[in-house]
């Protein structure tokens, strides 16, 4: 006696749909920077996936961020920091390079699971010390 229950073509797919949206979601996260005092009007978030071999892929997408120029004191750069567990000091882990309408897009990868981003403005870029200009920052993560 067979008893196998056949279900609609469509019930699979929205089920294998379901599955991969709950698996896309889990693996990555998503945190919104904090407002900024020094350049209010810019917006963003960073966005952390970890990837099939361990590494933390970390993208951020800001909006409405001046150039360093335009600051007081003026400054030539903006460079990304990773703090971790397991680094004490942040990790200068790249340099924002400008778009159109004032909208960035800046992507890096990490061996570290990071504990908080922030963006600084610098007048060196491959600075090992994060100086004071603190732009943009997320809280932990």
């Amino acid at each position: 006696m067979k008893s196998i229950l056949l279900l609609p073509r469509h019930f699979y797919l929205l089920a294998f749909l379901f599955v991969s949206l709950v698996t896309f979601i889990s693996c990555s996260k998503k945190i919104q920077f904090e407002n900024s005092n020094i350049v209010p009007a810019a917006r963003g978030e960073v966005t952390v996936k970890k990837d099939n071999n361990n590494n933390y892929s970390i993208r951020l997408d800001i909006s409405y961020l001046a150039e360093p120029e335009r600051l007081q004191p003026p400054k030539k750069y903006y460079v990304v920091w990773l703090s971790s567990e397991q680094n004490q000091i942040p990790l200068n882990i790249g340099q924002i390079v400008g778009t159109s309408k004032l909208h960035v897009k800046f992507e890096s990868v990490s061996s570290s699971k990071p504990k908080r981003i922030f963006v600084t403005a610098e007048d060196d870029v491959t600075t090992q010390y994060p100086s004071r200009y603190v732009v943009l920052e997320t809280d932990k993560f």
